[in-house]
């Protein structure tokens, strides 16, 4: 199982946020919250808010990329957050 998740930044930003993928999600989680994730290092703490459970690597990462775009942005505001 592959998870795709978004987190809610420390500004409160989930107009853009965080969008990633894994098969551990409270580890990943966790390595967010600890500042070793670059991206996100600096919006310590963040909260998960919502994430997408599928069945393969390759769903995630196709599902993380298409939240990223313009339309996926605008999909995740109205279904997940």
């Amino acid at each position: 199982m592959w998870y795709v998740y978004f987190l809610e930044l420390a500004n409160g930003d989930i107009y853009v946020g965080y969008v990633g993928s894994t098969p551990d999600l409270k580890r990943r989680f966790a390595s967010h919250m600890k500042g070793q994730v670059l991206s996100t290092k600096a919006h310590a703490p963040m909260k998960l808010r919502s994430y997408v459970a599928v069945e393969t690597e390759f769903r995630a990462r196709e599902l993380e990329r298409y939240f990223k775009s313009g339309s996926g942005k605008a999909v995740a505001r109205k279904r997940f957050l």
